[in-house]
């Protein structure tokens, strides 16, 4: 195999990966277990498989129990940005997804853990067609951005919303959260989101194809 093809496929396992993560913080709805069961096949990480096995036979009122309104913890960005504007944090992150043609599930507001989770599996999936279409700016606007998303955003709620699911701890969807935080770096303390750079993201034209989440 080539470097190109090797990183080409470590960038599909990462998006399977982090799809699969994206899955597991979904609400149970018909189908949903199936596509869990799916892509668990594909995983190489113990972890995942363990939680996919344990959360793909969770109903809809454990999922809302946890995670619901009035659950232990909020499964939305804004819940977690203290005194800024909800509204600026929402227009934020839907730069991101307007920049890289994502449509998120219609379901869920841009901010819910999903939502963002699956938006990191969709930019290592772009990041695969761009590895393979030999176009190395679009791999490091992919990267770039990826980054920028995962620290600005997805870093706010995943060790937050962990640490308040960690008295269900027994629970297959709060090891989950688990799983998301250890793959998240923690943001700095105090740290303030900045209005972005005009430059980061930009539009990746050769990374592949718009897909919903």
């Amino acid at each position: 195999m080539t470097p190109r093809a090797t990183r080409t496929q470590d960038a599909l396992l990462e998006a399977a990966d982090w799809r699969l993560l994206g899955l597991l913080l979904e609400r149970p709805r018909p189908g949903w277990s199936d596509e869990v069961g799916a892509l668990a096949g594909e995983t190489h990480d113990p972890g995942l498989r363990e939680a996919a096995a344990g959360v793909a036979p969770a109903s809809e009122g454990e999922y809302l129990a946890l995670l619901g309104p009035g659950g232990l913890a909020s499964p939305r960005e804004a819940a977690y940005v203290g005194m800024q504007d909800p509204a600026w944090v929402l227009a934020e992150i839907t730069r991101f997804y307007d920049a890289f043609a994502f449509t998120p599930h219609a379901e869920n507001p841009p901010d819910h853990v999903a939502v963002e989770v699956a938006f990191v599996a969709y930019l290592h999936l772009k990041e695969a067609f761009a590895l393979e279409a030999g176009d190395a700016e679009a791999v490091e606007t992919t990267r770039a951005a990826r980054t920028r998303f995962v620290a600005e955003h997805l870093a706010r709620i995943a060790r937050p919303m962990a640490d308040r699911l960690a008295p269900a701890l027994g629970t297959a969807l709060a090891r989950v959260a688990l799983q998301l935080a250890a793959r998240v770096p923690r943001p700095p303390a105090g740290a303030a989101l900045a209005p972005a750079d005009d430059d980061v993201p930009v539009t990746c034209g050769t990374c592949g194809p718009a897909e919903r989440s």
